[in-house]
């Protein structure tokens, strides 16, 4: 697929899903990246703000096969995954797959299942399969984790461990709307009399293969990676983090990066690209040092800093 076309087609799902969530065109587009890369979105944000509504709206859109989880206390790994079931007529059993065996698998509030559930998403998530009693079952691509947490509400929570936090190619919220957005949806409520919105289906699954596969086109030129390397190596000796980005973050980095310059209709990456993912690429992957939460500093307020001080490479094709 050329890439101008990827553009096209990125630019109507874009159009198609705002019209069930309203003035958040800039973290779509983040979302939207994030499938194109092929990679697992962690929405964090307050209750109400549409990340449930946004996982259901792309995969409306998309044409993929699209299941939800409620994440509980008292979830099982077997309620994710699927398990081997005994069948008394074949005397023998047989494997009946869970929820993850679809195309985007909405994780919700995956924060209030016990570890060992969140586990149980670890390999799916990493491998693209699943190994329940000794067999490997593969999964369909593309397959897709968008997970969300409530990060305000605490008790009876089960917070994701770095290793879980470092499969999502990048975390983002949405934030309250403008009064100006929070009225268009409320016009938009009254008009159509009904609270679902009935979105129509602008690609398939074949069209959203061949778009991920497009990226691979978009040049990387050696000073952009080499200045991705540069903000992830400053995020491991930076006197405020204990835990810098693993190279998985260089790799999301470069990830999102690719599909930034490629919804913008361009077949090469700049260091603005990389700029404008690098908080919601990186911020996640960091652990602060504890003194640092007295002062309510964040993994989004390091990377920030860290893109101050890294010196931004000039490129001839700008």
């Amino acid at each position: 697929m050329e890439l101008s076309k990827l553009a096209e087609h990125a630019s109507a799902v874009l159009d198609e899903v705002e019209r069930a969530v309203v003035g958040k065109r800039d973290r779509l587009e983040l979302v939207l990246a994030g499938i194109l890369a092929d990679g697992h979105v962690l929405l964090e944000d307050v209750p109400g703000l549409a990340k449930t509504l946004t996982a259901r709206s792309f995969a409306t859109v998309t044409g993929l096969r699209f299941a939800r989880v409620q994440f509980t206390p008292d979830l099982l790994p077997s309620d994710v995954t699927g398990s081997s079931v005994w069948n008394q007529r074949d005397a023998a059993f047989e494997f009946r797959a869970g929820p993850v065996f679809t195309n985007i698998l909405l994780a919700d509030e995956i924060n209030r299942a016990p570890p060992k559930t969140q586990a149980a998403l670890l390999e799916a998530m990493q491998e693209h399969q699943v190994s329940i009693d000794g067999e490997t079952h593969v999964l369909e691509p593309p397959f897709l984790v968008l997970a969300t947490q409530n990060p305000i509400e605490y008790e009876g929570t089960y917070p994701l461990p770095e290793a879980q936090l470092d499969r999502f190619v990048l975390r983002t919220g949405f934030g309250y709307p403008s009064t100006d957005d929070e009225w268009e949806m409320l016009e938009r409520r009254l008009g159509r009399g009904s609270d679902e919105v009935q979105l129509d289906q602008v690609v398939d699954r074949p069209i959203l293969l061949a778009m991920q596969r497009a990226i691979e086109e978009v040049h990387v030129d050696e000073s952009v990676g080499r200045y991705v390397v540069d903000i992830v190596s400053a995020t491991r000796e930076s006197p405020s983090v204990s835990v810098g980005s693993s190279p998985r973050g260089s790799l999301a980095l470069v990830k999102l990066s690719r599909c930034r310059a490629a919804l913008a209709g361009r077949d090469f990456v700049t260091p603005d690209d990389v700029k404008s993912v690098a908080v919601p690429a990186l911020a996640h992957r960091l652990v602060l040092r504890p003194e640092l939460w007295v002062q309510r500093r964040s993994g989004e307020d390091v990377v920030r800093e860290l893109l101050d001080e890294v010196r931004t490479p000039a490129t001839e094709r700008l």
